[in-house]
């Protein structure tokens, strides 16, 4: 009962690990108890049963085990660290649990199993499983495979792997033991449920009679799919939906549930994926090549034979099929034996089969033979093509086939024509809207559209089959608009098909299939109108030739765009001269048409302005376009003489073009005329403006190739020069989207071969505009020009290099009528119509020309018929220039050169891929995978120029291709999987130049994340840099979570350092490219304005709700009805939105705004100019804070919705502070955006609101934040440089508000950044602000920065721009008003032309400086700036001071006293009116009225606290002490020491302390540079080091010097330690006093300041010595002493350590410094240091230390625990020696102290003294009482006398004189021994010393060779024994020396002779001495 007794009382955990089972019984009932009721994830209850999980699993006691399986398993279910503790938990299952007889214990086995795995440790548990397997014993054999089937069964193969159990699969049924074979038959049925017949491969070769009952088994699973009933915890969501269907199932809603779960379905799992893969290539018989091509067909059979049993199996491992697929190609395209034909389509359809995606390589290169081989009609040949030609399309992509495809379209053979219809259609089942592209479906529908006129009727059928189909997948709406011109029988077959189509895998339709109806009535409606259509980059096509329309690139959106356009454009037929005249008269003036004839110019002048207003104020519906231009033309119509009435005719044009419906007949009529003005000097500027009206309404395409042909009708130069200046500006701003590239291409050439040379300049202008579109490929139209003229065009192209094609604003109108699927086509398209631009260029098919002769060659075994191969090649493409993706066999021959022997040929291969790229263009995307993958293989090679070489092909392929091209599929992986270090190197630098370029990646570039760790681990240093780089780029693809996650199949080692990076790789990672911003252009639509426009005056303000730019003119009258319809009801909308605030409250959203963006959770908010993710993630922050109608109209495109949005938070700003103070970080960030725009109306309405903002803000004592400020103040300092004076002027207001909101302090760092601007005005105005600053509040404002600011300043003296010298002057004449001539070394060195315009600027300044004057009595100093008067007044400091003198009171009553200075003052503060005083007596007026002192805001700065006065002043005095006046520094010291040594005042020092040991350090690094500068006076340094040592010593003798902090702690000690060492202080004449002090401060910081926080900064201090490697160095040496200084004092202190903190310290130095790298370290004496501060700690805390390791989360990361583990043991094994000790004393002194055993006592006692000399008697012996003491002490002494006289006996005689001769000074020991004490009073102690010291400064010199005097006559020092103390008792010594001293008094005053010391030898007694050893030694 005893013992229970004592294990109750311990806590639960303890109680787990008890030795008695009961006790074990109990804690586990306990923690089954608690577990469940522990609600905080993150508690530290987890982390004490961490280690504990495995015993509750593995208990010795069956009864305890059982229960101490529950409570593992209720840990794993709660505990979030339970991860940890799987591979051990799961392992002690298998082994301990499996094993037992009990059902019950198997049971929760495994529950504990299944459930690691729903907590995402299905790797780990089936490792320990499978591990299992191999047991012995059956018991855990069978029990592993059925917890692997339970897991299975309800997990799915998806999370429990299936490819590692298959493996093992056949040998379980193998087993001996009949249980484990019925459970394996069991694990491979529930195996068949889930992946079907990939499980039959692995279980070919188990027993017959075995397989056969799996056979009948498997017949019994029902058909549907299995699907998983156990979800993951992060799949809870899953988890969800599927319980929702269970209970729709159970309601009866079998259907709904059915219907809606169609979508959710998930995809059945692919048998594949669980295959083995079978390598095949090895197998091929030697002679299968030869086989095949051999001229008998049963030879070729045979090979086939061969192959066909090969490519049966269902994977097949990836390999170099290249060769193997050719010989099948020719088989199948040449064989004429129809049955070897089928065999080797067999052979082709179960390669591509097993290889699947990775046959997608060589699939263009078997699909047009087999295309070609459909002209066979037999069906089994026809079929086996089509099961080849079907499984090939499976491993690639539509768009990859499509040329081939097509290409056959037109075949003359009808069924070739048909097999490719109905292949076609066989793919678009396989097909979705995703991978069926809308740009493949106008080529594939215009073939299909031919054979549906076909004469054949299968090829018909084939063709309706297959464009039903595309409707099926893509729906009506996007086939319908190319089967316009198709009649109605046709239609409604190919809907019929439609219908029948069934989708592969039941996948759902397109939009739009299920309801054509209802899609076709939607058709014909018109869509409406979007408020707000955004403006698109490119204009819609119109009625250009169907010729010249888009090519295929632009797909069905092409169409639906031009039927959008045929609607909207006007038809009109041409009018007869009557009809235009009548008509015109309707709307006309009579005058007007009258006078137009008239032979008056001034009667045409006047006709013509009336004519210009009445088409003005004219109604755009009712304008007759035609008619009025016509009439333009009437006598003298275009010839007209006088140039003004011509200006006028031109103007009328553009503004009827502008206005009206224009049409194309319209244009017709006036183009002539317009390109023959275009040339006049006078008229040509308002003939381009009606050219681009035209333009406008009629389509730039269209207008362009009119204008050009009939310029180039004509002869005059100057017209083709200005219509072709005209075309290049159209172009920028109209966009190249429609240009006819061959007509212009054309066009330009003539121009090109003018005579004249503007013509020419103007072509070349207009090529470098067509070369932002087109790129690189328009030069190759001209390659045949001569050389000069080819190089002005490469000049011109090398300016537009790099320059992005400007956005379109024009023409952009129309295409807001566009409807929505029009808008979606041109999303797509490519912007500004690029790759348009590239499907235009004509092309040349060179398959032809790749003959086989060529392909051989380049085969062949001899290198030089080899390079003749590759040299016809090139030769072919060169000649080609632009070639069709058709090469032929070519690709798999240069893929066999890449790896040729001569690295010649391999460099050559490779240009020859680079000509291919660049002539081929993007149609390059279907070679990726057989010709580019190989280009990065050799990447591998060791040359530098074949890499450089391979690296170049690959940059032009992916420029052609894009790169998701590349990293689809496996084939990347693959590479980089490849062991090879250049290719590492150099393929994951390219991948890390290219990556950030994406905005998406594809999911397989998830398979690269295995080998990028591997090389993150390479050998190679290079590899490792690489990887390094390219992690953070694979990180802004995948995202560090996934990336993170991936590290778990890492070992730990590897998983640790892997971690490392990414967290480092996570600070790193770009942002992604923003996606194009639609309504960019519609920014610029505003600002671009016709010259029409331009000329007209604008009005002042903008009115809110002004009309489009387009209407938005001078003059403009009545607007149409509708127009203000929409207004009015836009106005109501408003009216009813605007009702609310306009900020919305979100707790702590700005707080979490800040956390996100530290944490580098959001951009931060920083850039040059803003890009658009910054705008949208501002957008999406703004969203809960601002009211929805305030965030459009912040967001809005148009300008003056921002000013109406500026204008609503200037009104409700008063009202909503406190809303705005809760969201100013995002308000500050809006309006750093507008800084970037170029409308001052916005800019000067944002700074008016700023304006109003800040003092706001100053009242309600708002202090911005660093991160508010950071992305705030830089932006507004842009600003400072703006050329618009008003601008400046407010800017230059709000910077001085700032000061009032943000210290001044961290404002100067700000503008110091600001000075580094190029823009003159910016700088001149910065430094003008810092002028400012340094005159308001002194060189504190600078900080520690001062020094290096002020050079910084003063070297913007030279600067050319005369505003930014007198700036920089300013501003160091205000440093010279603050620290006077300290100031000059503080500027550096200057030239002297700099230094004499200072010198004389400082003359001329009319303040003298004030060195000593303390800055707080600077309260009103004037800026050097004159204050302009429309700046804010600044607010000048009101810091009291504390030396403040009082002030002799006022002659003139206090009531009317007034103080003049702040009235005179230029820079007076805001003043807060005080309260007036209220008087009930009139005679109260009579008397002196006190008035309020004027409320003056004090001007905020880093150490202020205005709200408290004691806290205000200690802190200025502490600004005061980090003066860089030396005189102004001390005083404020001497302050605070006064102020530390009165009693009961050390206490304001509270909260001060870190602040105040921060300027003594910043004081002490300032004057170590200065003791450099010897200009310094040294005594002035010395009063300074005394001040500041003497007030830290008064600091550290008060309480309030415990909150000193670890990190300031730390930096003081190593201040003082290097100012301990510092070999310059020691030379000065107080140096040896001032290091004394420092020792002193040393020592009390030790014992003073808080013990947790020095012994961290001790410990932080010691590892910087060991990382440096500095064991040895004198400062290493002070630190250590300092530890062991420390731990003397640790027994008193141990109760206030942080033993939990300390303990971290070291885990981490040990962690960082293992066994293995302090083996390297040049001193073990830190390693000691730290040993013996662990050794301390055990002592003291004993084995609780341990649990003092709650701190670290990985023990396992160094060797702490162990160590302290190790030490724990020892100690307590001296401690029970010790006590064994103690134990036999306490009973010999009992013994000695009873009277009946004393004397056997004492005997006993000198026996063990005898065998145990050492030991330590003095305690006993003090307890013992007087009288038995002397005995014991006698008897004592009396036995340590005997030994030391037997060890003096068996000494030899010549070491006993040396003995006592030579070591003299040896007494002093002895008598400074402890034991000795009462010897230390005597006086022959002292006489004994005194002979010591002269005998070492040899006043008394006693040698070898002098002659030994007598024993009585030698001197009493010598003639003690060297160890008196061992060698008698105590009492004889004293009394020896007693008697020698009172001898030594009795002798008379002389001394004899003899007894005298002797003289000191001459140097002829020398001589003589040296004789006689020499006559001795003959």
């Amino acid at each position: 009962m005893g013992d229970e007794s004592e294990w109750m009382k311990l806590p639960a955990d303890q109680k787990c690990e008890h030795k008695a089972w009961k006790a074990r019984l109990h804690g586990y009932e306990e923690v089954l108890k608690l577990f469940p009721t522990i609600c905080d994830e993150k508690s530290s209850e987890w982390g004490k049963y961490l280690g504990l999980v495995k015993k509750f699993v593995t208990d010795s006691n069956a009864v305890a085990q059982l229960k101490g399986l529950e409570a593992a398993l209720s840990y794993i279910e709660n505990a979030h660290v339970a991860t940890r503790t799987a591979g051990e938990v799961v392992s002690g299952v298998v082994c301990k649990v499996f094993n037992q007889p009990k059902a019950r214990a198997k049971e929760l086995g495994t529950e504990i199993c299944l459930m690691y795995v729903e907590i995402e440790k299905a790797d780990v548990v089936q490792e320990e499983l499978l591990k299992g397997l191999e047991n012995k014993n059956p018991k855990i054999t069978q029990a592993c495979v059925e917890v692997m089937r339970k897991a299975l069964s309800e997990f799915g193969p998806k999370i429990v792997t299936v490819k590692p159990v298959l493996k093992v699969l056949p040998k379980l049924f193998e087993s001996r033991d009949k249980p484990v074979r019925d459970e394996a038959k069991l694990l491979a049925i529930e195996m068949y449920r889930w992946i079907r017949d990939a499980v039959r491969p692995a279980l070919q070769n188990i027993n017959a009679v075995q397989l056969k009952e799996l056979e009948e088994e498997w017949a019994k699973l029902p058909a549907s799919a299995a699907k998983q009933s156990r979800f993951l915890r992060s799949q809870q969501d899953l988890k969800a939906k599927h319980e929702q269907q269970q209970r729709l199932k159970e309601a009866g809603g079998d259907d709904e549930a059915g219907s809606g779960d169609t979508e959710d379905e998930e995809a059945p799992v692919d048998a594949y994926e669980h295959m083995e893969a079978v390598e095949i290539l090895s197998k091929l018989p030697k002679d299968f090549y030869e086989n095949i091509e051999a001229k008998k067909w049963q030879e070729r059979k045979e090979a086939l034979d061969v192959l066909e049993a090969l490519v049966k199996n269902p994977k097949i491992e990836s390999g170099d099929f290249g060769e193997l697929v050719r010989a099948l190609t020719k088989v199948v395209g040449k064989d004429t034996n129809v049955i070897l034909v089928t065999q080797a389509a067999k052979c082709i359809a179960g390669l591509a089969t097993g290889l699947r995606a990775k046959f997608g390589t060589y699939a263009g290169h078997v699909v047009p033979t087999i295309l070609e081989k459909f002209k066979e009609k037999k069906p089994q040949v026809v079929q086996a093509l089509q099961e080849a030609i079907d499984a090939s399309f499976l491993s690639t992509t539509i768009q990859n086939l499509s040329e081939s495809v097509l290409s056959v379209m037109d075949n003359k053979n009808p069924s070739i024509r048909q097999q490719a219809s109905l292949f076609l259609s066989r793919s678009f089942r396989r097909c979705t809207t995703a991978t069926l592209p809308k740009s493949l479906l106008k080529p594939f529908c215009a073939a299909l559209l031919k054979q549906a006129n076909d004469g054949a009727p299968e090829v018909r059928d084939a063709a309706f089959e297959a464009l039903g189909t595309a409707m099926k997948v893509l729906g009506e709406r996007a086939v319908n608009p190319f089967l316009a011109d198709v009649d109605k029988i046709k239609l409604n077959k190919i809907k019929e098909c439609a219908d029948k189509v069934e989708l592969a895998g039941g996948k759902k339709a397109g939009g739009g299939a299920a309801a054509p109806a209802a899609v076709s009535a939607a058709a014909d409606k018109p869509p409406p109108k979007p408020p707000a259509a955004p403006a698109k980059k490119t204009p819609t096509a119109t009625s250009a030739p169907a010729k010249k329309g888009k090519p295929a690139a632009a797909g069905g959106g092409g169409a639906a765009k031009k039927s959008v356009a045929k609607k909207a454009e006007t038809v009109e037929t041409e009018l007869s001269p009557e009809v235009c005249e009548e008509k015109a008269a309707a709307v006309l003036p009579a005058s007007c048409l009258q006078l137009l004839d008239s032979a008056n110019w001034k009667e045409r002048l006047a006709s013509m302005e009336e004519f210009q207003k009445a088409v003005e104020l004219m109604e755009p519906s009712e304008m007759p376009c035609q008619a009025l231009v016509r009439m333009l033309a009437k006598k003298p119509g275009w010839k007209e003489t006088n140039f003004q009435v011509m200006q006028l005719k031109l103007q009328v044009v553009a503004t009827v073009a502008q206005r009206g419906s224009f049409s194309k007949t319209s244009a017709l009529a006036v183009m002539d005329a317009l390109v023959d003005k275009i040339g006049d000097v006078k008229c040509g500027v308002k003939a381009k403006e009606a050219l681009t009206g035209i333009a406008e309404a009629c389509s730039l395409p269209w207008t362009a190739e009119q204008a050009v042909s009939m310029a180039f009708a004509q002869k005059n130069p100057k017209i083709q020069t200005e219509t072709l200046n005209w075309l290049t500006n159209a172009i920028r701003e109209f966009g190249f989207a429609g240009i006819n590239v061959k007509s212009f291409i054309n066009n330009v050439k003539t121009a090109l071969g003018a005579s004249n040379a503007a013509v020419r300049t103007a072509a070349i202008t207009l090529l470098g505009v067509m070369f932002l579109y087109m790129g690189a490929p328009l030069r190759m139209f001209f390659e045949d020009e001569k050389a000069a003229l080819l190089c002005q065009i490469d000049s011109e192209f090398e300016k537009m290099k790099g320059q992005p094609p400007p956005a379109p604003f024009r023409g952009l109108s129309k295409k807001a009528a566009g409807d929505a699927e029009a808008e979606e086509v041109e999303q797509n398209e490519p912007e500004g119509g690029a790759g348009d631009v590239m499907d235009l260029i004509p092309r040349t098919d060179i398959s032809d020309k790749i003959t086989s002769e060529m392909v051989s060659k380049i085969g062949d075994k001899n290198w030089k018929v080899r390079k003749e191969g590759l040299d016809e090649a090139a030769a072919v493409i060169s000649e080609a220039k632009f070639i069709k993706p058709n090469i032929g066999d070519l690709p798999l021959a240069l893929k066999g050169r890449l790896s040729d022997s001569n690295k010649i040929l391999v460099m050559q291969s490779l240009s020859i891929l680079q000509q291919i790229a660049t002539a081929m263009g993007p149609a390059l995307k279907q070679h990726v995978k057989d010709l580019g993958i190989p280009i990065i293989t050799v990447l591998a090679d060791s040359k530098n120029a074949v890499r450089a070489a391979a690296l170049s092909a690959l940059n032009v392929w992916a420029e052609q291709t894009g790169v998701k091209e590349w990293l689809e599929g496996e084939e990347l992986s693959e590479e980089l999987k490849k062991e090879n270090p250049f290719l590492r190197q150099e393929l994951l630098g390219w991948l890390a130049e290219k990556l950030p370029t994406l905005r998406s990646a594809p999911s397989d570039l998830a398979l690269c994340m295995p080998h990028l760790y591997a090389c993150l681990e390479d050998r190679n240093a290079d590899v490792r840099k690489k990887a390094q780089e390219a992690l953070p780029t694979f990180m802004m693809h995948l995202g560090f979570d996934k990336m993170n996650k991936a590290t778990g199949k890492l070992k730990p080692a590897s998983k640790t350092q892997v971690q490392g990076l990414l967290e480092k790789a996570r600070s790193l990672m770009p942002a992604k490219p923003a996606a194009p911003a639609k309504s960019a252009p519609a920014k610029s639509t505003v600002a671009p304005k016709s010259t029409t426009e331009s000329a007209k005056p604008q009005p002042s303000q903008v009115e809110p709700e002004a009309p489009e730019p387009k209407t938005a003119k001078a003059g403009t009258g009545n607007k149409t009805k509708a127009a203000a319809g929409g207004r009015s009801l836009g106005r109501a909308a408003d009216e009813v939105d605007r009702s609310g605030p306009l900020f919305v409250l979100v707790p702590s959203g700005k707080e979490q705004r800040i956390k996100d963006e530290k944490s580098l959770k959001v951009l931060k908010w920083s850039f040059l100019t803003p890009r658009d993710e910054y705008i949208e993630q501002l957008k999406a922050q703004m969203t809960p804070c601002v009211a929805k109608w305030l965030l459009e109209e912040l967001f809005h495109a148009d300008f003056q919705r921002h000013i109406k949005a500026i204008a609503a938070m200037i009104e409700r700003l008063e009202e909503d502070k406190e809303l705005t103070v809760s969201c100013l970080d995002l308000v500050l960030k809006w309006f750093t955006l507008r800084f970037f725009d170029t409308n001052t109306s916005v800019l000067m309405k944002a700074l008016e609101y700023l304006k109003l903002l800040f003092p706001v803000l100053s009242k309600q004592d708002y202090h911005l934040t660093d991160q508010e400020a950071t992305s705030f103040i830089p932006y507004l300092m842009l600003k400072m440089g703006e050329s618009k004076d008003v601008v400046r002027k407010d800017v230059r207001a709000i910077m001085r508000m700032l000061c009032n909101v943000y210290p001044a302090s961290k404002l100067f760092p700000l503008l110091m950044d600001g000075t580094k601007s190029k823009n003159s005005k910016q700088r001149a105005e910065c430094l003008e602000e810092l002028g400012s600053l340094i005159s308001s509040f002194g060189m504190n404002v600078c900080q520690q920065s001062g020094n290096k600011s002020l050079k910084e300043i003063a070297v913007h003296i030279g600067d050319r721009d005369t505003s930014v010298r007198n700036a920089a002057l300013n501003t160091v004449v205000a440093a010279y008003n603050a620290c006077g001539e300290q100031v000059y070394k503080l500027i550096g060195n200057l030239s002297e032309k700099d230094m004499s315009m200072l010198e004389e600027r400082i003359k001329r300044s009319s303040k003298a400086p004030a060195t000593t004057k303390p800055a707080a009595e600077k309260g009103r100093r004037t800026s050097v700036r004159k204050p302009a008067q429309e700046e804010a007044p600044k607010v000048s400091s009101s810091l009291p001071s504390v030396a403040e003198v009082p002030q002799a009171p006022p002659s003139v009553p206090v009531a009317f006293q007034l103080d003049f200075a702040q009235f005179e003052e230029d820079t007076v503060a805001p003043v807060v009116m005080p309260d007036l005083i209220q008087h009930d007596d009139d005679d109260d007026l009579m008397q002196p009225v006190p008035i309020p002192a004027r409320k003056v805001r004090p001007v905020s700065t880093p150490y202020e606290d205005p709200q408290d006065t004691t806290d205000s002043t200690i802190n200025f005095v502490i600004t005061q002490a980090a003066n860089t006046d030396i005189n102004t520094s001390i005083q404020a010291l001497s302050q605070l020491d006064e102020v530390l040594r009165r009693e009961g005042k050390a206490g304001v020092m509270a909260g001060h302390v870190d602040q105040f040991l921060i300027v003594v350090l910043m004081q002490l690094r300032r004057l170590s540079s200065l003791m450099a500068d010897q200009q310094t006076p040294r005594h002035s340094l010395f009063r300074l080091y005394s001040c500041l040592l003497g007030t830290m010593l008064s600091l550290v003798a008060v309480d309030p010097f415990r909150e000193a902090s670890t990190a300031v702690l730390k930096d003081l000690t190593h201040a003082l330690i290097s100012l301990m060492l510092d070999p310059r202080v020691d030379k000065g004449e107080d140096g040896p006093q001032l290091i004394r002090s420092v020792h002193v401060l040393l020592g009390h910081l030790l014992q003073k300041a808080d013990p947790t926080n020095m012994l961290s900064a001790l410990i932080a201090e010691l590892k910087e010595i060991i990382d440096a490697s500095s064991g040895s160095s004198p400062a290493a040496e002070m630190v250590m002493k300092c530890h062991w200084r420390f731990i003397k004092f640790l027994p008193d202190k141990i109760e206030q350590v942080n033993l939990d903190s300390i303990l971290l310290d070291i885990h981490i130095i040990m962690r960082a410094f293992p066994k293995s790298k302090l083996s390297h370290q040049k001193s073990d004496m830190p390693q000691r240091t730290v040993k013996t501060l662990l050794h301390t700690l055990c002592r003291l805390v004993g084995p609780k230390i341990l649990n003092h390791l709650t701190l670290i989360e990985n023990k396992n990361e160094s060797e702490l625990e162990t160590y302290l583990k190790k030490v724990t043991s020892d100690n307590d094994a001296a401690h029970s020696k010790k006590s064994k000790t103690n134990e036999t004393l306490d009973a010999l002194f009992k013994k000695i102290v009873s009277t009946e055993n004393s004397k056997e006592g004492l005997a006993k006692l000198l026996l063990y003294k005898r065998k145990n000399p050492d030991a330590d008697l003095s305690p006993y012996l003090r307890k013992l009482p007087p009288n038995l003491l002397v005995p014991v002490e006698r008897a004592l002494k009396a036995l340590s006398a005997d030994k030391e006289a037997k060890a003096a006996s068996q000494r030899p005689a010549s070491a006993q004189i040396q003995h006592s001769t030579v070591a003299v000074p040896q007494p002093l020991q002895t008598v400074s021994n402890p034991s000795s004490s009462e010897a230390l009073q005597t006086p022959a102690y002292f006489l004994q010393k005194l002979q010591i010291l002269k005998q070492s400064h040899g006043l008394e010199n006693h040698t070898k060779s002098d002659v030994k005097p007598p024993e009585d006559e030698r001197s009493p020092l010598s003639a003690l024994p060297s160890k008196p103390a061992v060698c008698s008792p105590l009492e004889q010594l004293q009394s020896n020396m007693a008697q020698l001293m009172e001898a030594r008094e009795q002798r008379p005053p002389s001394t004899p002779p003899a007894q005298q010391p002797p003289p000191r030898p001459t140097l002829s007694d020398l001589k003589k001495r040296l004789e006689r050893i020499r006559g001795s030694i003959v």
